[in-house]
């Protein structure tokens, strides 16, 4: 309840209006001088529409048909593609020429992102209201990618602590979690991020470093789920995960709940240094690393931290249980599965560096 209003109230309120109506009349001119402005300027740019999707996608059906492992090159007019390019230089108040330029800067520069957010949003609202069942509609989204950093991770006395980079948990949003319980998924929660022909933007070229996926076609990565809180349409993944799939921050990438991953039974894996192998107790350190993640994939190449140090491996060699299947995918947690070490990767650079001298030194001979 609001205090009665007394004469002292009434007189001051009295005395400012005269001075408040011109100002207020002055920020309304601007308000609209500024929307003509930016309609000017967002009118060069069409916002898109459904029928400007991809034709290789379709949305009525069902999205686990969308992806494929050959990558096409986006159009002009791809609604999911972002220029990252269009973001920079970053306006500044102070280098600007007038208020009214910088804040058409900022206009020019959030309006590909809200494009952008708009198109994904369109999407996933299709597939929401064409799907058979609510679980179904829950279970999958197309989303924006980002890389996950050390602001999500989790407090001490949580198992993915000081884990964020050296496992397979991303962060997504809320709906996938109301998937869970509706589906009554069992645990391990597995995820699957899928590149999007047509839509994702084409592969980023990895330089040859410890980060080189092993494959250079890969086209989706499974993993599990660090928390269910990053904003509707977005989500956020370690940056061994963006790099298998050769992503930029802000492509574009379906992510659905999958419950079909089979149990893994054995796995290959190729240190990157031989210097693993030389700790008293690396099988152990392995088991215990192995935990932070939910599922491997083969052909990526996963991180582990011991002492301080990081240690990748390729994951050469995937089994799935009873039989031994080799599989994509495979579930790890909660399974007795067995790790093998194959031949190190440096080693099998010093072997072919010798091979090669003494290629040359009976080529000179």
């Amino acid at each position: 309840q609001q205090p009665p209003i007394n004469a002292n109230t009434k007189s001051s309120t009295m005395t400012m209006a005269p001075i408040w109506n011109p100002i207020r009349w002055r920020l309304s001119s601007f308000a609209i001088l500024l929307l003509a402005y930016a309609g000017q300027l967002s009118s060069a740019i069409p916002a898109p529409s459904l029928h400007e999707l991809p034709k290789t996608t379709s949305l009525a059906s069902s999205p686990s048909k969308s992806h494929s492992n050959d990558d096409a090159n986006p159009t002009n007019n791809n609604p999911f593609h972002f220029d990252p390019t269009s973001q920079y230089p970053r306006p500044s108040l102070l280098t600007s020429s007038s208020p009214l330029s910088f804040l058409l800067t900022k206009w020019s520069q959030a309006n590909p992102l809200a494009l952008l957010e708009q198109a994904v949003e369109d999407h996933n609202a299709e597939h929401v209201a064409t799907s058979p069942s609510l679980a179904d509609s829950l279970s999958y989204r197309r989303c924006i990618v980002l890389p996950l950093d050390d602001r999500f991770d989790p407090p001490v006395g949580v198992f993915s602590h000081n884990h964020v980079q050296t496992g397979d948990k991303m962060s997504l949003s809320r709906n996938f979690w109301e998937a869970i319980a509706k589906s009554k998924a069992e645990v391990p929660w597995l995820f699957e991020v899928t590149r999007v022909e047509g839509v994702t933007s084409p592969r980023v070229q990895v330089p040859l470093d410890e980060f080189h996926p092993t494959s250079k076609n890969l086209s989706r990565v499974v993993g599990g789920a660090l928390d269910f809180r990053c904003p509707e349409n977005y989500a956020f993944l370690p940056h061994w995960m963006m790099k298998a799939l050769g992503l930029r921050p802000r492509d574009v990438v379906d992510v659905r709940l999958v419950t079909t991953t089979p149990p893994g039974s054995a796995v290959k894996l190729r240190p990157h240094s031989n210097s693993f192998l030389n700790i008293h107790n690396h099988q152990a350190v392995l088991e215990t690393e192995l935990k932070h993640y939910s599922a491997l994939t083969l052909g990526t190449t996963i991180p582990f931290d011991y002492r301080g140090e990081r240690f990748f491996f390729d994951v050469v060699d995937l089994r799935s249980a009873p039989r031994g299947e080799r599989v994509g995918t495979a579930k790890v947690q909660d399974c007795d599965i067995a790790a093998e070490f194959v031949r190190a990767k440096d080693e099998m650079e010093k072997m072919k560096n010798e091979r090669d001298r003494k290629r040359r030194s009976a080529e000179s001979e």
